[in-house]
């Protein structure tokens, strides 16, 4: 069985919008109000993963979960005349930022030998706390394969568990057993802490980790108040490299030391916050980047063109690849209508390590399939949406009828 890294990119549903619904995401609560975009949205990302595919890299894609989420609206007893945030909740496409879809452990990791995926529960955000049965769903259809995956429902609700946004994995190559590292954050300061250090414990247990091969690491409280209210907002991994800001980590020093001792082969490349200040990195995320190992085994990082266009990040980058350090290529993308929502390449994409040939076909994406989604997606994601006009008959009737397009083009009525 040939095991490579697989990313799944979420494809942005057409109700995106700037509803502002995610307090700690400074970006989401800067734009809220504004005018999104969803087709261009959604091309965008789509444009993204064709960049993927011809870096040689194998793509995936999840679909957009059903909205407005009638039942979730009903549940909470409100209308749009009354309290606008709270209805903007059920319209909410925020399932594109597929990173928060689940924790996954590959077979080299895992005590049976399977690959192991369970679902988020995302309880710290009203918005996001409903996606959970539908992207279970949605897990369940792509990875049926039981003699190769197992998929795990999620943690209790009293532990908070935002996915593999707050997990990192080392290893000498993908298909090699790794190191898994859970980064948690604490509660206190202006932000919540999303992400329970008892959720990450839950999850590595389900998944039959050995514990020699497992760290629990503590996010700093100054990068979570900064607005990192992920960890991948200020640090990625890939195979022997961890690429992270000097302050990522409540105790930086004793988190290398940790990793060495278990991984000895790591490589850590730190941005000091002289070069790149805290607030930059969370501007620009630059961290929230795709770090992936090409056909010919070199490094990229698939940065936002937003950190590309910040001035000392530019600088400091160049510095990098001038050098003889790990990442040797840069690769900006353009994904600003996710990212005026607090969303960069990482937060697009979940990563699988599996054999492509045991993952439901209809979930892989090639260039005849992307050709596909982008004629769905010009002709019926609406062009734009006013916050102001969620809860809007015409819109919602519109938004089903966008995905049911899409779900019927790719052969994935199961998820109507």
């Amino acid at each position: 069985m040939s095991l490579v890294e697989i990313n799944f990119d979420g494809i942005v549903g057409p109700s995106h919008n700037y509803a502002g619904l995610s307090l700690g995401n400074l970006a989401a609560t800067a734009h809220a109000g504004d005018i999104s975009y969803p087709r261009a949205a959604a091309l965008q990302g789509l444009e993204k993963m064709r960049g993927n595919m011809a870096l040689g890299l194998t793509q995936g894609f999840f679909a957009p979960l059903p909205r407005p989420n009638v039942a979730w609206l009903e549940t909470i007893a409100v209308d749009a005349a009354t309290d606008r945030a709270l209805y903007a909740t059920g319209w909410s496409a925020s399932s594109m930022w597929t990173a928060n879809a689940a924790t996954v452990s590959p077979a080299p990791d895992t005590a049976d030998g399977r690959c192991h995926l369970s679902v988020a529960n995302l309880v710290t955000m009203a918005h996001r706390s409903h996606e959970w049965p539908d992207t279970l769903r949605q897990l369940q259809l792509a990875f049926a394969d039981q003699r190769h995956f197992a998929v795990h429902g999620p943690a209790p609700p009293c532990f908070g568990d935002e996915g593999a946004a707050n997990h990192m994995r080392l290893t000498s190559a993908h298909g090699e057993p790794g190191l898994e590292v859970f980064v948690y954050g604490r509660s206190g300061g202006r932000f919540p802490a999303r992400q329970h250090e008892q959720a990450s414990r839950v999850v590595a247990r389900r998944h039959g980790l050995d514990p020699e091969r497992v760290l629990f690491i503590e996010q700093s409280p100054e990068a979570i108040a900064a607005g990192a209210f992920h960890n991948d907002v200020v640090a990625v991994a890939n195979e022997r490299v961890l690429f992270c800001h000097e302050q990522a980590f409540a105790k930086p020093a004793a988190a290398y030391a940790a990793i060495r001792e278990r991984f000895p082969e790591v490589e850590v490349v730190e941005v000091p916050s002289s070069a790149v200040s805290l607030a930059e990195a969370v501007r620009s995320y630059l961290f929230n980047a795709q770090l992936v190992t090409l056909p010919a085994g070199e490094q990229a990082l698939v940065i936002p063109g937003e950190a590309w266009e910040t001035p000392q990040v530019r600088r400091w980058l160049d510095k990098m690849i001038a050098g003889n350090g790990p990442i040797r290529r840069i690769v900006p993308v353009d994904v600003r209508q996710s990212m005026a929502n607090g969303g960069g390449p990482a937060c697009l994409r979940l990563r699988v390590v599996a054999d492509p040939s045991t993952v439901d076909p209809r979930f892989l994406i090639d260039e005849i399939k992307a050709e596909t989604m982008a004629k769905i997606i010009e002709g019926h994601w609406p062009e734009q949406i006013d916050p102001a006009d969620l809860g809007e008959e015409d819109l919602a009737n519109s938004v089903r009828k966008a995905r049911e397009a899409l779900l019927d083009g790719l052969g994935l009525s199961e998820l109507a």
